[in-house]
């Protein structure tokens, strides 16, 4: 078994980053790591999407790293590393190991999108690994990288390497092309990046997921995920077409501005989202209030 490979499986919260009047706020972070400490989770996804990381700079990067150490607990963290360099997704993912998190998660990059094809990423992501001490996870989001998507071949060869432990995928479709075409042998773990084919990736071989309800419904998360290694399909098909509809009313519809607003309804302190992103309105919030009572996520 690979370096920490094992540590990659359940349910992953891609954390969200707490503004106040625009400014970062590390007492609400902190609060919200302690509430999710008590629960099943496997860790958290610190500077992913959800945790806004493009808006943070440098310093405030660091920052929130530093509550994430302090506050990691029993936890596997996952820090979102990536960058549009080589030499600066270095950087960032050597201090990631200094302080002693688990696995660094790379998303592709992307500016010059024209330029960047299976090859060039195959060249990226393997001289990263080759130069860190710490487990590597591909992170393929073509959504927030303007279509720059792994190609399939291209996940393949990485899969062999000693120091590229699995992927994030959160492709439109779901990871499931990649599954498919996987060698078993290869220990290589595949995380699904939505609910919305959270449960079909499982029974394709995925072997776990970073969810952005995790932030709101963590339990509920880990409850189907119990299920499935249970074999309880059944009950995990009464559970998962609520959450599925939960999804798309926040996360799928609103991004991070939903997900922060759902949290707020159940206690957590998430804030808005950073300027220019715009928080969601009154009515919004009422309506994914709604949902949650409708789905039994949230009691009337």
């Amino acid at each position: 078994m690979r370096q920490n490979a094992e540590k990659l499986s359940g349910i992953f919260a891609p954390v969200v980053t707490p503004f106040r009047s625009d400014e970062l706020s590390l007492d609400d972070l902190r609060s919200n790591l302690r509430r999710l400490k008590e629960t099943d989770l496997t860790g958290y996804l610190a500077l992913g999407s959800n945790g806004e990381f493009r808006s943070l700079s440098d310093k405030e990067q660091v920052q929130v790293l530093e509550v994430f150490a302090e506050e990691k607990g029993g936890k596997v963290v996952l820090v979102g590393t990536g960058c549009e360099s080589t030499t600066q997704t270095i950087a960032k993912s050597s201090l990631a190991c200094q302080m002693d998190f688990d696995y660094v998660s790379i998303l592709t990059p992307s500016y010059f999108a024209k330029r960047i094809d299976g090859t060039v990423l195959k060249s990226f992501y393997q001289r990263i690994a080759d130069s860190i001490d710490i487990p590597v996870l591909l992170y393929n989001a073509p959504g927030f990288t303007g279509g720059v998507e792994i190609p399939v071949q291209t996940v393949l060869e990485l899969s062999r390497h000693s120091n590229i432990v699995g992927m994030k995928d959160s492709s439109p479709t779901g990871p499931a092309e990649f599954l498919s075409s996987l060698d078993p042998t290869e220990d290589f773990h595949v995380l699904a990046g939505s609910a919305n084919f959270f449960y079909p990736a499982l029974q394709a071989g995925a072997k776990g997921a970073v969810l952005s309800l995790a932030n709101v419904v963590p339990e509920v998360c880990c409850q189907l995920y119990r299920l499935f290694l249970e074999g309880k399909h059944d009950d995990a098909e009464q559970l998962l077409p609520g959450l599925v509809r939960l999804n798309r009313a926040v996360s799928s519809k609103w991004g991070v501005a939903g997900v922060k607003a759902a949290m707020e309804i159940v206690g957590f302190r998430a804030g808005q989202p950073r300027h220019p992103l715009q928080g969601i309105s009154y009515k919004t919030k009422e309506d994914i209030k709604e949902t949650m009572v409708t789905e039994g996520f949230l009691s009337a």
